[in-house]
């Protein structure tokens, strides 16, 4: 695997030259949508086809892999544009296997909203371990009030292998959390008993996995209940035969002194789950320092301290999959950021001829551009490199897999690189 960074002058066509592979598949493998302009700075993986395959007249996508004894779910992984077509085309050629080393197996979760596009779900189902499923709200009584019908969702993960995940949170519509009602679950036995039994029932009905509990706020003082509280749905869940997650958003402080990680005693949560996801979601960033999200720094410190008190083989790594773009100068509490997707952030660079710049230790592209108001913004955003720096972690750490916030885009480039440096467990 080669990542190649776009140097001056540099066109897709000299660049497809260099490295033996046709301009066409290198747009359809990284997602490019600037291959007539590309952005000095921008990132292409290079990855060389080992096993091709013309599709001939007749064949399926179950005739092809039980012809080179390789999975379905791994052609449309290595080729995932395929899920956007009805039919195979004879003639076309397809990748069986690529010259990768991947020594390892590891477990994915993608979380999405309910109204996520059928299309993008469907491309991205063959990556999945895990599809949680964010659409449950628990109230101040215990009781849960899903955002939508998710019958749909659960049966297509099924359909792809794929176990479906229940998420419950105290987040409300708007994406703020409701810290009162956080408190009276956390400190009211019988709430905790009301809102269990009720996520069972759903649990039951519509054919869930597992579940996934989310508490914000974790902090010295409600580490304890939050604990008794897991032990509690733990025991339950696990008589039932389902598998409990629990979500952890790390407390990280940045501002113009730095970048300061707050150290609680997550063993404490841990001994009662079967994983521990350390994510870090959209709302609680906009508002944030402008910075790389979860730059590869702070994450190799936190994983430092996390595996020294839980388990590795626990630990779910979260990638948050978006850029954000905020306007200059920043005012706390008041500058707010945009969310942006990777490939909008290169686009922008193209179309305004900006060179792409890289943090190294925050493992993160970045770059400053004018609005037409002439307000200066700054960008931070994810390419090949951040991908591969933070899924090596994984390896390094020997975690349990990875969880990518959200999947509502599809990302080809990001899944690239996984599909690349790693097999996906399918269940």
């Amino acid at each position: 695997m080669i990542i190649h960074v776009v140097q001056s002058g540099e066109t897709i066509n000299s660049i497809s030259e260099y490295y033996k592979i046709s301009a066409e598949r290198l747009i359809m493998e990284n997602g490019i949508t600037n291959p007539e302009n590309l952005a000095i700075g921008q990132t292409i993986l290079i990855v060389q086809p080992e096993i091709t395959y013309k599709i001939q007249p007749g064949d399926s996508l179950e005739s092809i892999a039980v012809l080179y004894n390789v999975s379905p779910m791994e052609i449309i992984r290595n080729n995932p544009y395929l899920s956007d077509q009805e039919y195979l085309h004879a003639g076309e050629i397809i990748v069986i296997k690529y010259q990768t080393n991947r020594t390892r197996a590891v477990a994915t979760s993608g979380y999405i909203f309910s109204y996520i596009d059928k299309s993008v779900l469907i491309k991205t189902l063959p990556f999945l371990t895990y599809l949680t499923i964010f659409n449950y709200r628990a109230t101040q009584e215990g009781e849960i009030i899903p955002a939508a019908d998710d019958t749909e969702l659960i049966q297509l993960a099924i359909s792809y292998g794929v176990a479906p995940i229940m998420f419950v949170s105290t987040i409300t519509a708007d994406g703020l959390v409701n810290r009162e009602v956080n408190y009276n679950i956390l400190n009211n036995p019988s709430i905790q008993d009301r809102l269990i039994e009720n996520s069972l029932q759903i649990l039951k009905a519509k054919g869930y996995y597992g579940i996934n509990i989310y508490i914000e706020d974790i902090n010295y003082d409600n580490i304890n209940n939050l604990s008794e509280y897991l032990k509690k749905a733990s025991e339950i869940f696990r008589s039932e035969g389902y598998r409990i997650l629990v979500t952890i958003t790390p407390v990280i402080n940045i501002d113009n002194s730095g970048i300061t990680l707050e150290r609680l005693d997550y063993s404490k949560l841990s001994e009662f789950v079967d994983g521990v996801i350390f994510a870090s979601y959209d709302w609680a960033r906009t508002f944030g320092y402008p910075s790389s999200v979860f730059p590869v720094n702070i994450l190799t410190e936190l994983l430092n301290y996390a595996v020294s008190i839980i388990p590795s083989e626990k630990i779910f790594l979260g990638i948050t999959t978006v850029g954000y773009d905020w306007p200059l100068p920043y005012i706390p509490g008041a500058t707010g950021a945009t969310v942006v997707t990777n490939n909008d952030a290169v686009q922008m660079a193209s179309n305004n001829n900006i060179i792409i710049q890289f943090n190294e230790p925050a493992q993160s592209p970045y770059f400053y551009y004018k609005d037409s108001d002439g307000t200066l913004h700054v960008i931070w955003f994810k390419d090949a490199r951040s991908f591969d720096a933070r899924s090596m972690l994984v390896t390094e750490f020997n975690l349990q897999g990875l969880s990518l916030w959200t999947i509502m885009k599809f990302d080809a480039q990001m899944w690239f690189v996984i599909n690349t440096l790693y097999h996906i467990i399918k269940l």
